[in-house]
């Protein structure tokens, strides 16, 4: 003997949903990226006999990066994300346009001053930072980072050619 109702009908299935283009797009890049640097660092070397080689690091990050790659797709395979909104094609050529007039201004104002500025502008002007958090950001994010490359890690970062900046060492 059943407990169902003759009149209930059954519950249609909800089609499956699918994750958008773009994140798929996204996961493909990200995936091919990873497994490009795997490849490149393989040729550098994971293991000198003095210790670890100069593609150990790199090889490490493209193993992280490929397999969060295939953890985001096994997760949006199960629970597809729902964009909340279009991307704008105007902020994406901001950013684009933003880092390329960074790229420029490096050889001439320097790390510190160009990235400075180009964090200022960011958080500033267009994610509407208050003022005291954005200056705090981008003294940390500039000089901060810059000090340590040069001199934690020994790695050197343009410094400014224009007169007034590189009179007082920026």
């Amino acid at each position: 003997m059943t407990t169902e109702s003759p009149t209930t009908q059954p519950v249609p299935s909800r089609p499956r949903e699918r994750p958008a283009r773009s994140v798929l797009i996204g996961q493909a890049a990200f995936s091919l990226l990873g497994l490009y640097v795997l490849y490149g660092s393989w040729g550098l070397g994971l293991w000198t006999s003095l210790g670890p080689g100069p593609g150990l690091f790199p090889f490490a990050m493209g193993a992280v990066l490929f397999l969060m790659s295939l953890i985001w797709f096994v997760q949006e395979q199960r629970h597809p994300s729902v964009p909340k909104e279009d991307v704008e094609v105007s902020q994406v050529a901001t950013v684009i346009g933003s880092l390329l007039v960074l790229a420029a201004a490096l050889p001439f104002l320097g790390f510190q001053v160009a990235l400075f500025v180009f964090l200022m502008y960011h958080l500033r002007l267009r994610a509407r930072v208050g003022w005291v958090k954005a200056v705090v950001i981008s003294v940390l994010g500039s000089v901060g980072v810059f000090y340590l490359f040069t001199l934690g890690l020994k790695v050197s970062l343009p410094v400014a050619s224009v007169l007034p900046f590189s009179l007082i060492g920026l």
